[in-house]
């Protein structure tokens, strides 16, 4: 949904309106200004603030063609991370940038629509000598699984992949191992993972009586470890967690689209629905970034990035994952960059991302933080001394921000750090709050993605085959195919027996997931719908599998 605006002739943070910092400032204020005086375009944050006051000529500013070296937005609940994102995410999209943005509390929807002046909005434009206007951005609106208003978002079991599969299982370490076995012996066998039932169908038949002579060829894989994750993902189930997998799975490169005008679209996903599943949500969020990362061709430095990713609640990626988890993460985060992607991780204080992590994010704007506990004032320690040095004290200007200020700092462009500025940050142009429900639900069925997505889609899979295949095991199903061979010419593909001096050995009978694969039907289906190619999948740092587009 957009506004009817057009793209402005100058957005704010262009080239046209930078101007050198005046003169007249203090001296200290003078040097830090000068810092973020740049030549190229960028994003206004807000004005400089200096010994009490706010001074509007002293500018704070994001280069951007920094914005794909990574960031981070942190501070308490309630200072205004939210509003934060909005400010930056409307600058991008005036700018050509496509934006990606996660709406856990469901209130970010009102960038879409122009924002409403008010005594608030006027004088915060004031105070940091903004031009303030309303104007909303056009975006789109997603929903996990269908969950809410949106868009349906869903990955296959095959693509979203063991490794983050097991992060919302909450697997361990060995049994996460186990379940990537299970992912190989799948993907070996054309058994295609769809939905959660085709997973838990190909689990089930490993630990029947059927199917121990397959368990048996995939090595370091026990009944009792894969009876565990059988029942984990049973209960998965029950929680009404279908939804989520299945097709048509969402491609990525959706968020990297522009609107008609040039400006770039503000994905939206929205998980109030979904909010007590943080597991869930954090991970798929995680699942979108490394799809992206798979997917997306090399550009090296661009002028400016193809996407900004905003990951919120960031903390609970992190929260329980293993030392493989985390360093896919930071290898991910490592990389990206190199495909034109910037992330920004939000959340409360830089220690809730890793070291190796949080090393990578060149730009900052923390807002206040509280220090009513002792692990308050050791978290505030922590985070100043993650910062430059500066004139300022910063573990009194970090506890006396008031809401809509930070504490800034970001690559200049030559990649050098800048200066930590305390800020009084712009107020947004749009709409700083939800838009109407109705009118949401009808900008979703009005998108063109709508038709490609609202509708799930169940077809053949791995269940359907395995089901098909016990049913044709059995009693009245007539006797299994013959195991005979003619023995050719050449003698190569003689029976062993044959081969080894008539030391016979009966041959075994295929298994039921040898009679699927070799069926006629699964054969034809395979060829139609390319979904195996050489019967291996390849896959990403977190397993995840390329999409067959």
């Amino acid at each position: 949904m957009s506004d009817s605006e057009t793209v402005p002739s100058a957005p704010a943070g262009t080239a046209s309106e930078v101007t050198a910092p005046t003169p007249s400032l203090p001296r200290e204020a003078l040097e830090i200004a000068s810092g973020y005086a740049f030549e190229g375009p960028a994003l206004d944050l807000g004005a400089l603030l200096w010994d009490g006051a706010c001074l509007p000529d002293a500018r704070i500013r994001i280069p951007l063609p920094m914005l794909n070296r990574h960031g981070l937005v942190a501070g308490a609940t309630g200072t205004g991370k939210t509003k934060t994102l909005q400010l930056i995410a409307e600058q991008l999209s005036a700018q050509g940038v496509p934006v990606f943005l996660a709406d856990i509390k469901g209130d970010v929807s009102g960038i879409s629509a122009p924002g409403e002046p008010g005594p608030k909005v006027r004088e915060r434009a004031r105070e940091v000598g903004q031009e303030w206007t309303p104007g909303g951005c056009p975006a789109e609106f997603y929903a996990l699984g269908g969950l809410g208003h949106g868009i349906p978002v869903r990955a296959t079991v095959t693509g979203f992949g063991p490794v983050l599969l097991s992060k919302v299982l909450q697997l361990n370490r060995t049994q996460e191992q186990s379940l990537g076995l299970i992912f190989h012996y799948a993907d070996g066998k054309g058994l295609e993972l769809v939905d959660l039932k085709d997973l838990r169908a190909v689990v089930a038949f490993l630990t029947s009586d059927e199917g121990k002579r397959e368990l048996k060829g995939i090595g370091g894989l026990s009944t009792a470890t894969a009876g565990v994750i059988l029942r984990s993902l049973t209960a998965f189930e029950a929680q009404g967690m279908s939804p989520f997998f299945g097709e048509p799975e969402f491609d990525t490169s959706e968020l990297t689209r522009t609107a008609p005008d040039g400006r770039g679209v503000v994905s939206l996903l929205e998980l109030p629905a979904v909010q007590d599943r943080p597991q869930l949500f954090s991970t798929f969020l995680m699942w979108l970034l490394a799809d992206l990362f798979h997917d997306l061709p090399e550009v090296g430095d661009a002028d400016r990035p193809k996407l900004v990713f905003f990951f919120d609640e960031a903390h609970l990626l992190f929260q329980d994952a293993s030392k493989a988890f985390l360093d896919s993460i930071t290898q991910t985060v490592r990389l990206i960059r190199s495909k034109g992607v910037g992330v920004f991780f939000v959340t409360q204080t830089p220690k809730d991302v890793p070291a190796d992590v949080l090393g990578q994010l060149g730009n900052r704007v923390q807002h206040a933080l509280r220090a009513f506990t002792p692990d308050d004032q050791k978290a505030l320690k922590a985070t100043v001394k993650t910062f430059p040095d500066s004139p300022y004290d910063l573990e009194e200007v970090l506890t006396g921000l008031g809401t809509g200020e930070a504490v800034v700092t970001v690559l200049s462009e030559r990649g050098a750090p800048t200066p930590v500025a305390a800020t009084r940050l712009r107020a947004p142009r749009s709409l700083m709050g939800p838009v109407d429900a109705d009118a949401l639900d009808r900008a979703v069925k009005a998108s063109e993605l709508y038709g490609r997505y609202a509708r799930e889609v169940d077809r053949t899979s791995a269940y359907e085959r395995l089901t098909a295949a016990r049913s044709d095991d059995a009693p009245d199903a007539g006797p299994p195919p013959s195991s005979a061979t003619a023995r050719p010419k050449d003698g190569r593909d003689a029976p062993e027996a044959e081969r080894s001096g008539g030391r016979s050995r009966p041959k075994e009978e295929p298994s039921v997931v040898e009679r699927v694969v070799d069926s006629g039907m699964f054969k034809s289906l395979a060829r139609s719908v390319g979904t195996q190619i050489g019967r291996e999948i390849t896959r990403s740092l977190f397993g995840t599998a390329r999409k067959r587009r």
